[in-house]
């Protein structure tokens, strides 16, 4: 199970710190994403973190956003930086198998239930 929290309401540049709470004993073991869904849009893919730590972004989000993990607190962190309005979403995080570790929503098989971020301008 996943738990986000952290959204909110910020001002343009502006930053928010979103964190996603997992519970179960093999959360070291899974693949973390973040995906986010702004009204009348598709979800799209945010960051994620493969078991090992390696990260990738998308473009739109890459050199404001960083994404961490810790294993020993089974959290995974996204740090938002500089936020635009275009930024403002749901943002969804989920977990994957190794395997699974990617941009592709369709690879994700835990889902948390999403948090709003609002940045006005």
């Amino acid at each position: 199970q996943l738990q986000a929290s952290g959204g909110g309401l910020v001002q343009a540049g502006g930053s928010l710190r979103l964190s996603c709470a997992a519970s179960g004993r093999t959360f070291s073991s899974y693949a973390l994403g973040w995906f986010r869904q702004a009204p009348g849009k598709e979800r799209e893919f945010v960051a994620a973190i493969s078991r090992s730590g390696i990260r990738t972004y998308a473009d739109s989000v890459k050199g404001r956003f960083t994404l961490s993990r810790d294993n020993a607190k089974n959290t995974v962190y996204l740090q938002m930086n500089s936020l635009k309005p275009e930024d403002t979403a749901v943002y969804y995080c989920a977990a994957t198998r190794p395997e699974g570790y990617g941009s592709s929503s369709r690879a994700y098989d835990y889902w948390g239930q999403g948090t709003l971020v609002t940045v006005s301008s």
